[in-house]
């Protein structure tokens, strides 16, 4: 059995006429023809319906049935998806036993995007492109440069740098009149070039827009975190600015010279309670985001114990090599700060043990 099917990607028989899809059978893609012509004559979708039709009535040497579907406008994988489903349901009701394999039938290379889909369900016999034949070339000229600016990836890629290279002559000219050159304007263009290319090879922009879309996310869902990271990114950098300044006391204080290990000491020593605060602050902003969407695991709570172990064990370990420090503080530090890990990863072992059994018992 011989399926004509009539692909319109876009739905303009849909949201022009009202038609629902998909349409079978002769009588009703004509049918569906004329509404859309009388809708809009100027619509090439009139003549892809039309050459449906008049194909399933030229082949008179075996079963021939004739379909129309449609997808949805401007969205290309949505589309896609309707045009299989549609697809699907036109092939249930053509459950003769036969093998089935189809004409398609579009009016351009927008259209055909859809055919690994329809090739997935149903053996092409034969892809008819109907168009006017004048505008051929141009419509495919245009469909193709269409896809090409509606792809972000492609876009970015080619017309970026091209905008670029178009900044050099008015950059030049400005620069010209203000007096600095045209070396400083094909500087900043180089170096605006190099910033772009290396942001490519790295993947920055995919880095931004996860977190642009993530910062939405907390905005819009009221998520704690959003509060709890700013605050801890703030005592970070106060840690950072405590740490400098207690480098620079102690080069002050020293008669010799630091060494690199008494430098990065120094900077622990100043730094590590604001940062240890930071951690505590933004662990507690993501476990209680975690308990308001009810995925909340009692091992969760060990992250600020163990931010406050890991920063008790940092500040003793980096005053006893700046002198700041007895060895007996140091070891009271180090066993502290492990007991402390060791009992809270037991603690909450066995309260999530326990809840995990009243669970299932429940």
């Amino acid at each position: 059995m011989l399926l004509v099917l009539c692909v319109d990607l876009d739905d303009d028989l849909g949201r022009k006429t009202g038609i629902d899809t998909p349409v079978v059978g002769r009588d009703a893609v004509r049918d569906a023809a004329v509404a859309l012509a009388t809708a809009d004559p100027e619509d090439s979708d009139v003549n892809v319906l039309f050459e449906g039709v008049h194909l399933a009535e030229t082949i008179t040497d075996e079963t021939v049935e004739v379909a129309a579907v449609t997808g949805v406008d401007g969205r290309d994988i949505e589309a896609n998806r309707k045009v299989g489903e549609e697809l699907d349901r036109i092939l249930a009701q053509l459950s003769t036993g036969e093998d089935v394999r189809a004409v398609v039938v579009t009016d351009g290379a927008q259209d055909e995007s859809v055919i690994p889909v329809i090739r997935s369900r149903v053996q092409i016999d034969s892809v008819r492109r109907v168009v006017v034949r004048q505008a051929q070339d141009l419509e495919s000229m245009y469909y193709t440069i269409k896809q090409v600016l509606d792809d972000p990836e492609t876009r970015g890629t080619l017309l970026v740098p091209l905008g670029i290279v178009l900044l050099i002559y008015p950059l030049t000219v400005l620069a010209n009149q203000l007096g600095f050159g045209g070396g400083t304007a094909f500087g900043l263009v180089s170096g605006l070039f190099g910033l772009y290319l290396l942001a490519r090879g790295f993947g920055v922009e995919r880095w931004l827009d996860d977190a642009v879309e993530r910062v939405r996310t907390a905005l819009f869902t009221g998520r704690v975190t959003l509060i709890t990271y700013v605050v801890a990114a703030a005592l970070m950098v106060v840690g950072g600015v405590s740490g400098v300044r207690t480098l620079e006391t102690f080069q002050t204080e020293a008669t010799l010279e630091l060494t690199v290990l008494e430098t990065l000491a120094a900077l622990v020593y100043g730094s590590i309670q604001w940062f240890a605060f930071a951690g505590v602050t933004s662990s507690l902003g993501r476990v209680t985001d975690e308990y308001l969407s009810r995925s909340f695991h009692w091992r969760y709570l060990n992250a600020p114990f163990y931010v406050v172990a890991i920063a008790a064990v940092l500040h003793g370990v980096s005053g006893f090599f700046l002198g700041e420090a007895s060895l007996e503080y140091l070891a009271v530090v180090l066993t502290g700060g492990t007991l402390l890990g060791l009992m809270s990863t037991l603690s909450f072992a066995i309260a999530e043990s326990r809840a995990q059994r009243e669970a299932d018992a429940a």
